[in-house]
């Protein structure tokens, strides 16, 4: 089994977690700028997520917590015991614009074979967009990872571009990380070298 333990000597990493399970998430209904609250499994599994997220941290604080203004995001890292020192706008989901609240199906039945990776969002940001404010957020992160690991807690779409940029690869490349809701993504460096470290592990990795 790969160690979860953060190495003693190694520089700080960006610890990433998605909010627990809402109705709109069940559902597969995109949820930007909603304010949806956790369902009661999305809060169990939020407690739980604590559990793991203290095993990534090793039993250390982390140097800074930030969390999305949405209260899905915020009520999630209360329950994993997480204390947030300031609320990011930048930690916001991907605005879906006209698209707010639909499901991928339905968004189909108008624009054949849609994705948010692919697609234009009528009235919602664009992949150039999501990226210029990941960049700002990861500048912002990284000044502080020499005094430790940083957890940003958010959102899907959000932080699967988190991930891309943290490796170089467009916004676009998000497509190729799952982010579960409660998971946990966690993006450190090889001798200098960006990496992802570890992706989407929860409770029932």
């Amino acid at each position: 089994m790969t160690d979860l333990h953060h190495a003693p000597d190694a520089p700080g990493r960006v610890l990433l977690l998605r909010h627990g399970e809402t109705e709109w998430s069940a559902s597969g209904r995109h949820t930007g700028r909603t304010d949806i609250p956790l369902t009661e499994r999305g809060r169990e599994r939020a407690r739980e997520s604590g559990e793991l997220g203290a095993k990534l941290l090793g039993g250390r604080p982390p140097a800074l917590v930030l969390a999305s203004p949405r209260v899905r995001a915020r009520t999630t890292a209360e329950l994993a015991g997480l204390h947030v020192d300031r609320v990011d706008d930048r930690l916001a989901e991907w605005d879906y614009g006209d698209y707010e609240g639909l499901t991928t199906p339905q968004i189909r039945e108008t624009a054949p074979g849609w994705t948010v990776w692919t697609q234009p969002v009528p009235g919602g940001e664009t992949p150039a967009q999501v990226q210029a404010r990941a960049d700002a957020l990861l500048a912002d992160v990284t000044a502080v990872l020499p005094r430790g690991d940083v957890v940003l807690v958010g959102h899907a779409h959000f932080s699967r571009v988190l991930t891309a940029r943290w490796i170089a690869l467009p916004a676009t490349e998000g497509v190729r990380f799952a982010m579960d809701p409660a998971a946990w993504t966690v993006l450190g460096h090889e001798r200098g070298v960006p990496r992802c470290t570890h992706v989407n592990l929860s409770v029932l990795w």
